[in-house]
């Protein structure tokens, strides 16, 4: 089992940047642990290509390439990665291919992944796809989800997610999934989006590894329009948890970073397009 700080964490793309680098409303990690190194998440347009460039990463020193669902926000860099490295390992859950809207004003706009990012991954040989339609290892020491069980009352995929241009079939968004990391210290939990729920997410993971201890969490957490009984809820439950650090990234949104950063016990910060850290 790893300790902490053999666990690297490089931000390529986040909704803002450290100076020099490039920002969008999106979210990539580069995630290298023990003798593994994965790439999370591909982000949604330029900012992805530019910012690999001057963090000077190589996709070809990737493992896999770990999609955390399939909005555009997300992958918009998959067909890039694919282009690059056609042998890379991808691990995703079936639904992340699947079409889909947001629906606000009665406006419906697509959400779902890039045309070409989707043909990449139908192009790829079956043996290249790992299908996390459950828990588990893909990389020694790391594991994800696949779909997390929706339990908590207060938690939903947190926006106007649809199926249809019509409104009429909710997307539960049930291809989101997060993964963890055992340390001797705890779980480092990693999330992109987290639409299954922080809560929801943060429960499964304790039951399905055994293991209590939070050492950080990681990630998008999508509760940058949750209101405030959600926000109430979310962070009485987290204090809850025995978590060591909280780094806040992408469509956590401001308020609930502040939130926990006042109420939580563990240090809070929020991450940037271009930072390193041990989390």
């Amino acid at each position: 089992m790893m300790k902490p700080e053999e666990i690297r964490i490089t931000v390529i793309v986040d909704n803002t940047p450290l100076s020099d680098f490039s920002s969008e409303h999106g979210f990539s990690l580069w995630i290298e642990a023990g003798g593994s190194t994965l790439l999370f998440d591909t982000g949604r347009s330029t900012a992805f290509a530019a910012n690999l460039l001057k963090l000077e990463i190589e996709l070809s020193h990737a493992d896999m390439l770990v999609l955390s669902h399939g909005h555009y926000d997300h992958t918009g860099g998959v067909a890039q990665v694919l282009r690059e490295v056609p042998a890379m390992k991808v691990c995703m859950h079936p639904g992340a291919l699947t079409q889909r809207w947001s629906i606000r004003e009665g406006v419906a706009k697509p959400t779902d992944m890039p045309n070409e990012g989707k043909e990449a991954i139908r192009a790829l040989n079956p043996s290249q796809i790992l299908n996390a339609t459950a828990p588990m290892e893909i990389l020694p020491g790391i594991r994800v989800t696949g779909p997390v069980p929706r339990v908590s009352e207060f938690e939903d995929p947190g926006g106007p997610f649809f199926l249809d241009t019509k409104g009429a079939v909710p997307d539960p968004i049930e291809d989101d999934l997060s993964l963890w990391i055992e340390t001797t210290e705890g779980l480092v939990i990693i999330a992109g989006c987290c639409h299954s729920g922080l809560v929801n997410t943060i429960n499964h993971i304790r039951a399905v590894s055994g293991e209590e201890r939070i050492a950080s969490v990681v990630g998008g957490l999508h509760l940058s329009s949750a209101n405030e009984e959600r926000l109430e809820k979310t962070v009485l439950a987290l204090g809850k948890f025995p978590i060591g650090r909280i780094h806040t990234s992408h469509c956590t949104g401001n308020k609930a970073t502040e939130l926990f950063s006042h109420r939580l016990d563990c240090p809070v910060s929020a991450t940037a397009a271009g930072l390193r850290f041990t989390p």
